[in-house]
């Protein structure tokens, strides 16, 4: 880092644009787009890299865009990710920058990711005399949506020229207060794969019993015996196995052919998640089987471990306490929730922190029709990712 940025300069540029990034996420939030379709939002971000004179690259994964802010001489890049997608729900906040799209909502905090990245790129490139590197600005599609807009983004190989040394993301956190920055080295969010089952067996009148194969009696055993089973190989270990599906479309006087459920397998572990894939279906059909029917078990692969690298999540932490305050920066525990992030943490060195959002009211949680944010975060989150970057690249 160069000794003519302080902490102080970096805040007072990032005060002079939080009016911009206000704004520039009261816009995405009025403007939401689901997984793959963020084509309006991919032009705003571009229309707003292009009026600062920052390069930019579109189409990245279909909707997304890369900024590339470049110091006065060449050195290490490092990479500010956010995400821009919005999530199905109806927003029921009544505010002025309320979603103008019916059913989709900025329910996940992308639009203050995407603002805060902005934010960032402002001030790097406004200051882009007084240091070396490079900083990419990735803001990338499809985070909610197997196969994950991060997988996209690798396979085209869109990190590059330069390719960064690391990546760093975060993530608003409404249970964390307002200023606050918590970290988490090592597998930090869970993998997230999607089970869907089929139990076959023979349906037909209820009144008789005595010719059917009852699916919905052995799928009601097949979840209670697979819970036991699970929890004997769980072992105390940090792993969920839950179904929140469960569909017998039959009648009062109906038994159907089939039963139809659909739940999600969550590991920090990947050794623990590819042993379950493999035990998973071959235990329930040996079970189905026993009970005279049949199943047909499917994982689907989704988001792989969070594994934050111990070093940069190291550096990145001691930028934010040099600039929030060692009291503002927290210890955060490991979290079920899955991120697609986890596809760059595999490839190279990667944080993702969680930025505080709480404040006064009652708590919004993410992916409620309510949530939403303090708008202060915006300058914290966007001053931790600027302040983490100058100190990656300086290394």
């Amino acid at each position: 880092m160069q000794a003519a940025i302080t902490t102080e300069r970096v805040k007072a540029a990032l005060e002079a644009a939080r009016e911009a990034m206000v704004a520039d996420r009261r816009y995405l939030h009025q403007h939401p787009e689901l997984s793959f379709q963020e084509s309006n939002t991919g032009a705003y971000i571009a229309q707003q890299l292009k009026a600062l004179g920052i390069e930019t690259r579109e189409g990245i994964a279909g909707t997304g865009v890369i900024g590339v802010v470049r110091g006065k001489e060449s050195g290490l890049c490092i990479c500010l990710r956010a995400d821009i997608d919005a999530l199905p729900i109806q927003e029921s906040n009544e505010v002025p920058y309320r979603s103008r799209n019916a059913g989709v909502m900025h329910a996940c905090g992308h639009d203050a990711h995407s603002a805060m990245v902005l934010g960032a790129g402002r001030v790097l490139h406004a200051l882009r005399q007084e240091w070396s590197g490079t900083v990419l600005l990735l803001f990338q599609p499809g985070e909610e949506k197997i196969p994950g807009g991060a997988s996209l983004v690798l396979k085209e190989n869109a990190l590059r020229d330069p390719v960064p040394a690391g990546i760093i993301g975060q993530h608003v956190t409404p249970e964390l207060a307002l200023g606050k920055v918590g970290f988490h080295a090592g597998p930090f969010m869970a993998s997230s794969d999607e089970l869907h089952v089929t139990v076959k067996g023979k349906g037909g009148h209820a009144a008789n019993p005595a010719v059917l194969v009852d699916p919905i009696v052995i799928a009601a055993k097949l979840l209670l015996a697979l819970k036991e089973e699970f929890e004997r190989y769980r072992n105390g270990r940090n792993l969920i196995l839950a179904f929140g599906k469960f569909i017998a479309e039959g009648a009062t006087n109906v038994v159907p052919n089939e039963v139809q459920l659909a739940g999600t397998l969550r590991t920090f572990d990947e050794a623990h998640r590819s042993e379950l894939h493999a035990w998973l279906p071959r235990w329930s059909n040996d079970f189905c089987a026993q009970l005279g029917g049949s199943c047909a078990f499917e994982v689907r692969r989704g988001y792989p471990v969070v594994v934050n690298d111990p070093e940069l999540t190291t550096n990145t932490r001691k930028a934010a306490e040099q600039y929030l305050g060692a009291d503002k920066v927290v210890d955060m525990p490991q979290r079920m929730g899955s991120e697609d992030f986890a596809f760059y943490t595999q490839v190279m060195p990667g944080c993702f922190f969680r930025l505080g959002t709480g404040g006064k009211g009652a708590l919004k949680g993410l992916h409620t029709p309510d949530f939403d944010i303090e708008e202060d975060a915006l300058v914290v989150g966007a001053g931790v990712m600027v302040w983490g970057a100058l100190g990656g690249i300086a290394r």
